[in-house]
């Protein structure tokens, strides 16, 4: 169905004085509400159809606690974190009886400073779901029945033996989740290795790896180096390939703030977005131009000795090498007609980066998403050291990430190249992690088909689809993948859709883990080829429960922690994504090792690992970023006492939290890591991250020692003088270990304990943190050492940022100049073409059949996929169909008025049916499409596939489904923004 309402009921007590009275302590009861005064308080109304069902809300409620009579209800205020964007905006839910009757703002919150976006105001109803998976369910005869647990979790189960038996271990495929908490991303990382493969992972491969891959290899550390709240203190901001007012909106609150205070603001985007319309200055680039605008902003900077000379010569390598290369290929001329911006506009950019220092660089997917988006997030990096802006408050690259725990899930999840923490899949590192799991690492190693497979990268998300339709001789591993689980995973978020409908249906099993089914249900019950369906596939639905239905830590972009109170109980058959890692490694053979450290907690009568403990276990083990100082004691006090930190630094000045006496003095909100040692050192957090200006145990640092000391006689360490504040060692120094620390003189200020545990490890292994804790608390030093960042990063492809153009381009004379990567084997266990597909495409004429680039973005009104928000009656009506923009120009040519319905068809066969939205947003060359949508397939609605009563109300063609072929040449990216397409009147 399709909403037509286009004003919805308001809540007389949304913004009502009741939560803050109720914080100030007051004792008062409110009368207890009927299930009328529920449906009425709610806002909730025939108009979208739900006071029947709601109705079940409550029942579930009364049953599980008991009747309660009128006057003697029981009111809870419980405090969690939006589960849309990476903002981390703070809510305060208040639950009646068991049913969560309104939110609030937190206006505390030094992150969100009680403001809401449309998603954030409306996650009551994404808790309280209609929409939702409520029972298990199966595939059967093209129509989904309901099954018991029980017969799920035992007949997955045994197939998934089956395929281990007949295919081995790497025949199935994980696909995790960004939106589960860490604790969670962390058992799930855990439990494939329990199961014995590297074939894992998650969004963030398709929104952020080519920036945890380019930024980690040029400094040290995959993140956002600062924080929204930072950018406060910033006098200038680049925005590239991110429209933070529709996909971070609350985060636009410290840019206004910062607006007010005299902060220039410049967009860079394809498409003129909300966020550029706040710009002072706004820079149209064609589409995947990233690098010759920024090189062309640094030819200026060099070219008028704009550079930070001194920061370069101290903290920086390779920058002499990027100077040559910069001035002699993109003078003025070369960048205008690579990104079709004139001379005076990119020195009138590079002109403000440098007269308003320090200056602070954000981006977001529109520069990850690229063939070579390893290269224009490098390009990002360098500029902002050529003009000194890293390690600095003000400065930095504020790098957004996307789903609420994308940066949590990268840290500690399923990535099919690290074990949590970035630790590499090498012996020294699984016997690390087999130490702090309690297990045999000759146990472990058994679980894999190989002592091989065991440190063989897996396959990446973005390509599983590979992994099945593939040759066998061009696949890496023994087996093509035979399984998959989709464990809250959106299949719309990734591209190549035709050809994912064929992978699903060649599947032996397919599992769908989620509180929505998503389009993988709908693609999955929908008929396909009679070629590709194995009439032994069997598809399953589990329901899950949303993270209000459990608790757990959550990471928001800048790196801070926040911990979610439960907020309700698991609603219908839903049960939580630990607690069915826990059934399902029960049922495999390895529950007791899964769960061995951890203290189990009764839900629904089941037992289910408490997230506290698998948080310790976190605490325990991931030395090399800093999760072990966030403690869940410390987290819940940071939680309870958000007033205590200012909204600019994130610091505390002093407080001590009334329940623990805990003393918050020096402490960042939320212990942005690396919060290093153990939570009793009492590390502050980094705020900012390689800030020399402060002291390590105020949160201070330098670039990291992770590529040596030395290339090609030159010195990689820090230079003379380079050091964060009152550090014992005034210049550069390599990692600590247990023979740097007997050098120095400095073994014998650990403990005799902490000497045993630390004897042959380092900084990243010793269990006891007694090497931390000496090196930072009692030295001043940085465990991970002190050098120089990376401008050329030679072991990447392009050493030095090149520009390639896309694979599917409308610009041949360019291809010819900036042609991409020659075809590479066995990447990623897959072969990866390039050259192959990008001369092919010339060679076809493909940009006159197809003459516009199509790019794709976000909307305010929802996330991901959609699948969760698209079922939401309060944002559904927002946002009622998918849509094209494309220029007046184009809709005059194509005979095309505003409204009208339109067909995109692309070079892979797709055709997508979409509404026309005619606006000057887009130039002439370009098209821009949404990536939520999903429901719809090539005209024709998918309803009759979804489960009954679990389909999202409002469905629309997802962009995906025609998206063409292409990879990051570092970690297989997706390329989403840099296609082509054409568009006819429907």
């Amino acid at each position: 169905m399709l909403l037509t309402r286009k004003s919805g009921p308001s809540d007389p007590v949304a913004r009502s004085p009741f939560v803050h009275s109720l914080r100030r302590g007051l004792s008062q009861a409110l009368p207890t509400m009927d299930r009328r005064a529920f449906l009425r308080r709610s806002g909730l109304g025939v108009g979208v159809g739900l006071a029947a069902s709601q109705l079940t809300l409550v029942k579930k409620a009364d049953a599980a606690q008991g009747a309660v009579a009128l006057g003697e209800g029981k009111i809870e205020i419980k405090r969690t974190v939006c589960t849309h964007c990476s903002v981390g905006c703070a809510v305060d839910a208040v639950v009646e009886n068991g049913v969560w009757v309104r939110q609030e703002p937190v206006f505390d919150s030094p992150i969100n400073l009680g403001a809401h976006c449309a998603k954030g105001a409306a996650l009551r109803e994404h808790g309280h779901g209609e929409f939702r998976l409520r029972y298990p369910m199966k595939l059967v005869n093209g129509k989904y029945q309901r099954i018991s647990w029980d017969t799920a979790l035992s007949e997955i189960s045994a197939r998934m033996l089956e395929l281990k038996k007949a295919s081995g271990p790497d025949s199935v495929y994980f696909v995790g989740s960004s939106k589960h908490n860490n604790e969670q991303s962390y058992l799930l990382r855990k439990f494939v290795s329990f199961w014995g493969t590297n074939n894992c992972d998650h969004q963030a491969r398709i929104c952020h790896s080519t920036t945890v891959a380019g930024v980690a290899n040029t400094w040290g550390y995959g993140a956002m180096t600062n924080s929204y709240n930072d950018m406060q203190n910033s006098k200038c901001a680049l925005y590239i390939g991110s429209n933070a007012a529709e996909a971070h909106p609350v985060s636009m609150l410290h840019m206004l703030h910062a607006k007010e205070t005299g902060t220039k603001m410049i967009v860079v985007d394809p498409r003129f977005t909300r966020t550029a319309a706040k710009a002072d200055e706004y820079v149209r680039i064609r589409s995947g131009s990233d690098i010759p605008f920024l090189f062309g902003v640094l030819y200026h900077v060099f070219n008028n000795g704009w550079e930070d000379k001194k920061y370069i010569n101290d903290r920086v390598y390779g920058m002499d090498k990027v100077k040559l290369d910069v001035m002699a290929k993109w003078t003025p001329d070369k960048v205008e007609e690579a990104c079709g911006v004139k001379e005076e506009q990119v020195l009138r950019v590079a002109k403000m980066m440098s007269d308003n220092r320090p200056s602070t660089l954000v981006w977001c997917m529109g520069q990850t998403q690229h063939t070579i988006g390893n290269a224009m997030v490098r390009a990002s990096c360098i500029l902002q050291l050529a003009l000194g802006n890293v390690g600095k408050s003000g400065g930095g690259t504020n790098i957004f990430r996307g789903h609420d725990n994308v940066q949590g899930a990268t840290d500690v999840g399923p990535n099919p190249d690290s074990l949590p923490g970035y630790y590499g899949i090498v012996e020294g590192s699984w016997k690390h992690f087999a130490k702090v799991w309690g297990v045999d690492f000759e146990w472990i190693k058994k679980q894999f088909a190989s002592p091989a497979m065991m440190s063989k990268p897996g396959i990446t998300v973005s390509r599983w689809i590979d992994g099945v339709l593939e040759k066998n001789e061009l696949i890496d591993q023994d087996s093509n993948l035979r399984g998959v689980f989709y464990w809250g995973h959106a299949p719309n978020s990734q591209t190549r859709g035709l050809e994912m409908k064929r992978a699903m249906d060649k599947l032996d099993l397919l599992v769908v883990v989620d509180p929505y089914p998503s389009a993988t249900a709908a693609m999955a019950a929908m008929p396909g080829k009679p070629e590709d369906l194995n009439p032994n596939r069997a598809v399953y639905l589990l329901p899950a429960a949303t993270q209000f239905e459990t608790s757990g830590s959550v990471t928001a972009s800048n790196r801070s922690l926040q911990w979610r109170e439960k907020v309700i109980e698991p609603l219908w058959e839903s049960r939580s994504d630990h607690m069915i890692m826990q059934q399902f490694a029960d049922k495999l053979g390895f529950g007791k090792e899964l769960s061995k450290n951890y203290k189990m907690q009764k839900v629904h009568g089941m037992d289910e690992p408490m997230p506290e403990e698998i948080l310790r276990e976190i605490n325990a083990g991931v030395w090399t970023i800093g999760y072990t100082g966030q403690s869940p004691e410390r987290l819940k006090a940071h939680m309870r006492n958000m007033h205590l930190f200012d909204v600019k630094t994130l610091k505390a000045k002093g407080g001590k939290d009334k329940e623990t006496g805990y003393d918050f003095t020096g402490d960042y909100f939320g212990l942005p890591w690396p919060c290093y040692g153990t939570a009793a050192l009492k590390h502050p957090g980094s705020p900012n991250l390689y800030d020399t200006s402060k002291h390590v145990m105020d949160g201070g640092g330098n670039f990291r020692a992770n590529f040596g000391v030395e290339r090609e006689g030159v010195n990689l360490l820090a230079e003379d003088g380079s050091y964060s504040l009152n550090a014992d060692i005034t210049t550069g120094y390599p990692e600590f270990d247990h023979v740097l620390l007997k050098k120095l003189g400095w073994w014998d200020d650990l403990t005799e304990a902490e000497k045993t545990a630390a004897e042959g490890k380092n900084w990243k292994t010793d269990l006891s943190g007694g090497i931390q804790r000496v090196v930072l608390k009692v030295h001043g030093c940085h465990p991970f050492g002190n050098a120089k960042a990376r401008a050329v990063v030679w072991n990447f492809p392009d050493a030095i940022p090149q520009h390639r153009e896309p694979l599917y381009g409308i610009r041949p004379d360019l291809v010819a100049k900036y042609p991409t990567h020659d075809d590479k084997k066995a990447f990623w266990r897959l072969p990866t073409l390039y050259k192959t597909i990008q001369d092919k495409n010339i060679a076809d004429k493909v940009h006159e059949k197809f003459p516009f680039i199509m790019t794709s973005g976000r909307l305010v009104e929802y996330e991901g996929g959609g699948e969760e928000t698209r079922s939401n009656p309060w944002l559904a009506e927002l946002q009622q169909e998918m849509f094209i923009e494309i220029n007046p120009k184009v809709a005059a040519d194509k005979g095309i008025r505003n409204g009208d319905r339109a067909w995109v068809s692309t070079p892979t066969g797709a055709r997508m049916n979409v509404q026309a939205l005619v606006t000057e947003r887009v130039g002439p060359d370009t098209v821009f499409l949404p990536f939520h949508f999903s429901g719809r397939w090539q005209g024709a609605d998918m309803l009759a596939y979804y489960p009954n009563g679990a389909a999202p109300i409002v469905r629309g063609e997802a962009i995906n489904t025609s998206t063409t072929y292409g990879y990051d040449s570092v970690t297989m990216m997706q390329e989403t923004k840099t296609t082509v397409c054409n568009v006819e009147r429907a």
